[in-house]
C-alpha cells in the first residue's frame, strides 16, 4: 500500500474552527443546541456569536489546519 503524499487537514478541526486574516482562531460557543426556552434572550444572542480561542489551544489548532494562515 502506498503512503499519501503531503500533509492533510484535520477535517473535524476545520469544521469547528475558523482562522481570521490576522491569524486568530474563532470558535462557536457551546450551549445553543437545545433547551433554549429556559435561557434568557440576551444569553441566547451571545451564544450565537463567535469567540476567540485561548493562546494555548491556538497553537494546536493551527497545527491541524496547515493550509490556514
Amino acid at each position: 500500500m502506498r503512503r499519501p503524499k503531503g500533509i492533510k487537514t484535520r477535517k473535524a478541526v476545520a469544521k469547528r474552527f475558523k482562522i481570521t486574516a490576522n491569524g486568530k482562531v474563532l470558535r462557536s460557543r457551546a450551549g445553543k443546541r437545545h433547551l433554549l426556552q429556559n435561557k434568557k434572550p440576551k444569553r441566547r444572542r451571545s451564544l450565537g456569536t463567535a469567540t476567540l480561542v485561548g493562546p494555548t489551544d491556538t497553537y494546536r489548532i493551527k497545527q491541524n489546519l496547515p493550509f490556514g494562515r
